[in-house]
Order: C-alpha cells, then structure tokens, then sequence
C-alpha cells in the first residue's frame, strides 16, 4: 500500500499460486493469478466469541444517543477518505476492480455515510398515526444483531450501503464477506474501528458455511441480510424462516435496457457503455438484456459496437483502465460456457467471445446479437462483460421480453416522450426502473427486488426501517 496513512491498518502478504492450495477462504489477484493471502475458517471458539461480542455491542448501543450514532458516521466518512487510496487498492488486488472505479466507491461510500447522518434521524423519529389527539405513533426501534452474508464485487459500498443504517437504527452488525475479498472486509474493520466505532458493533467473521447456519440459528443473532445468488438467497432464507427470524434478500437479476424508437441513440449507447461494462460487468443492476426497437437496432449496434471497442483493457491499477480482470478464474469460465451456449443456439457474435489469453483473468468485452427469448444469455444472469442485443417489435413487444425472466432487480428505458415511458415503465415487474439512465443504487432511494431478485429492500427510509420494530404506542387520557 502506498498511503502513509494506512501503516497501522491491516496489510497483505503475497505468495506464489504454485503453493499449496489453502483451506479456508483465500483471495487471489486476477491480474496476475498470483496468492494474495489465506485466511482460515474461524473456529467454533472463534464464531462463539464474534457473536457474543456482537451481541454485547447492541446492548451497549441500543441505548445511545442518536447524536452519538451520528457522530460516529460522520467519523466513519472522515476515515473512508483519510484511507481511500488503501482501501481502492485492495479492492483491486483482491477482484480485479479499476483503480479509478475502486476510489470512487469509496467516495460513494462515504457519501453515504454522511447522507445518513443528515437524513436518517428523521426517519427513524417516532411516526404519528391518524388516530384521533395524537394519542398514538410508531417507536422505530432497533432488532439486535445482524449477521450481514456480503458477496465480492463491491467490498466497500455493498456492505456499508447495509451496515450503516442498520447501526444508526441502533443495531449491531457481523459480516460474513465473500472469501476472495477478505482482506477489504478486515481492512473495512479497521477504518471503522479508528473513526471510533465501538468493539463487535461493526464486526468480521470468516466463517464457513457450517458455522454461517449455526449463526442464524443462534439467539444472539436477530436478523441476516444477504447479497448473493439465488441459490444462497434460497439456503439462507430458508434457515432464517426456519428461525422465525426477519431477512432481506437482494439477488441475482438480468435487467432488460430498453431502447426505443424514439430515442436518443447516442445517450443511449453511452447508458448501455457504463450499464454493461462498469466494474468489468460484475453488477447485478447492470443492463445484460439489452432490448432495442427494430427500427433503430442498426444505428445502435453500429454505435455500440465502436463504443465497445474503445474501452481500454488492461491493468486495473493504471488510472485509464475501464475493464480489468475478472473477479475469478471459475467466474470466468462459467461465463465463457453461457456465451458458447448462447452461439450454439442461434445468436451471432458480433464481438469478442472469449477470454483473452495471457496472464489474469481477462475476458473479451463481448457483444452477441440475434439473442431471442429462450436463449442462454436472454435466460441466465451473465455477470461479466457480455452484452445480448434483442430486437422488439415495438414497445409493448419490449415490455413483454422484459418480463420474460425469473429476475426483477432493475430496468432501464430509454425514450424522449418521458409520460410514456413512465407508463410503460409502471408495467415492467422490477424492483427499480430507470428512464434515461442505466440502472444504480442512490442512498436516496430503495433498491431490491421482486420475483427471484429476492425481497426487502435497502437504502433510503426503507431500508433504514427494515431492521427495526415499528412498534404501536398507545395512550388513552
């Protein structure tokens, strides 16, 4: 690391990727292919003491003041950018994230923090109700513990964008992160633990999946939260109901990008760029269906396709870097199957289409056309840089192929007639719709899903209420 002010936080040590295979969880640099650290499964000791510890802060924090909370998110923004450079740089080691991409998400990040320390007391102040004399309203209390299962493609705002209002609702929070990111995660822990954050109220466990199922069944832990695939969304839902125990699934998603007739083709093909693209396609809001009107897929495709080809490949360390490496050698190879599938059942590749040989986890930004409803690509999530182009007949024809899927994360479409596609956007069953814009996540407002995208929701009053009892108080004179 090469910020003087990160010398008292945690550090890495690199091996070679010819030693022996670690057990427990490892981060590997898919730059160069190169060991970056092991970490060992936390032992049964360990995952006792983590949650007892966890379970202490929220007693202890439960009864502080709001100006206490927010005073101590404010410190948390002041450290994320005192460490910025520490904290990009390890996100990009550990998944291949551009460097510039990786300190913006740290800025974001502390955005947040100070976004909820303005805004979030409010929403958690006692809520009147419309019974008569004012004799009752809401409490928004805090739950208890939150145990946090996190994934690898946004070390930094992915779990913050959850801990911190859950700790400013008065809360604790115990993150499990994504083994290959473990580093960030421990790394995350210290810059919170120096802006003053008290012991187990922000906390990490490497935990197995074993210990992960002892952990929400046990009673320190109040509720999970979880970003991830549908698979371990269904596994963890499941274990939480078995508990009685609240959850918030955020999941997997295949968002439709639509492009009609009308459109400005030219901020389109800017939206569809950074939709696809950004964070070398490892987002689950990102646009992998792109759907573009019939009578303008020749205008789009040609204009696509240039933009495509200039984006620059390469180090992710190097400041002018848009697509790095993929976060994993396995990720990279299942996505390679899904294109293959794609080609074979009809669709034409226009770009790319497989990894890129040499050193790290490259794979070819890759644009497949003709993709039809069925399709590998039109039917799966395809997290990496792969763009399916779909023709539409018209726009209802477009609304129906976005609809066509087991996911309802987000959306995007694109028109100048703004009452129409807000319309039209009302009739497409997603989380999140975006008119004008590619899809992302802003502390001002709700993310989440429907259908396999998972349930609950994030951010904004929503998401800060999500983890509290709204709790009746009632006086009768």
């Amino acid at each position: 690391m090469t910020n003087s002010n990160s010398a008292s936080l945690a550090t890495t040590e690199r091996t070679t990727a010819t030693q022996t295979a670690p057990v427990g969880a490892f981060s590997r640099n898919p730059t160069t292919g190169e060991l970056v650290k092991q970490y060992p499964f936390a032992t049964a000791a360990e995952v006792d003491a983590a949650l007892q510890c966890t379970r202490t802060a929220f007693d202890s924090w439960k009864n502080t003041a709001m100006s206490e909370r927010v005073e101590l998110l404010l410190n948390i923004a002041q450290g994320l950018r005192k460490h910025a450079r520490a904290l990009g740089e390890m996100m990009t080691l550990e998944m291949g994230k551009p460097i510039t991409q990786a300190l913006a998400e740290v800025e974001k990040s502390a955005k947040l923090c100070e976004w909820y320390a303005e805004q979030g007391p409010a929403m958690l102040a006692p809520e009147p109700t419309l019974v008569e004399n004012d004799k009752a309203w809401v409490n928004y209390l805090p739950l208890g513990p939150v145990l946090s299962v996190m994934p690898w493609n946004f070390p930094i705002w992915q779990v913050l964008r959850g801990a911190v209002p859950i700790i400013l609702a008065g809360n604790s929070y115990l993150l499990k992160p994504a083994p290959n990111v473990m580093g960030s995660a421990y790394l995350l822990r210290d810059v919170v633990t120096e802006a003053g954050c008290p012991q187990g109220l922000f906390d990490v466990y490497n935990a197995d999946n074993t210990a992960v199922a002892q952990s929400i069944k046990d009673d320190r832990i109040a509720a999970i939260t979880l970003t991830g695939s549908v698979r371990a969304g269904a596994a963890i839902a499941s274990m939480a109901g078995a508990a009685l125990k609240k959850c918030v699934m955020e999941l997997g998603g295949s968002d439709a990008f639509i492009v009609l007739a009308d459109a400005d083709i030219d901020a389109a093909v800017q939206g569809a760029i950074a939709g696809r693209f950004l964070n070398n396609g490892q987002i689950c809001v990102s646009a992998k269906r792109i759907i573009v009107a019939e009578s303008v897929m020749a205008e789009f495709t040609e204009k696509f396709l240039a933009a495509v080809k200039a984006l620059k490949i390469g180090d992710p360390r190097e400041e002018n870097t848009y697509l790095g490496p993929m976060a994993r050698f396995d990720l990279r190879d299942e996505l390679d199957g899904q294109v293959k599938a794609t080609l074979s059942e009809g669709a034409t590749l226009l770009l790319g289409g497989e990894p890129i040989s040499g050193e790290g986890n490259y794979y070819a930004p890759t644009v497949l056309g003709n993709v039809k409803p069925g399709m590998t690509s039109f039917t799966q999530e395809l997290f990496g840089p792969v763009a399916s182009l779909i023709v539409a007949k018209d726009a209802a024809h477009a609304v129906s192929m976005a609809n066509d899927s087991e996911f309802g994360l987000a959306g995007s479409l694109w028109s100048r007639d703004i009452e129409a596609a807000r319309a039209l956007a009302k009739q497409i069953y997603t989380g999140g719709m975006f008119i004008n814009s590619p899809s992302f996540s802003d502390p001002r407002v709700p993310i989440g899903g429907v259908k396999k995208s998972g349930f609950g929701r994030e951010l904004s009053h929503f998401g800060i209420r999500e983890f509290t009892n709204a709790q009746t108080s009632w006086i009768e004179s």
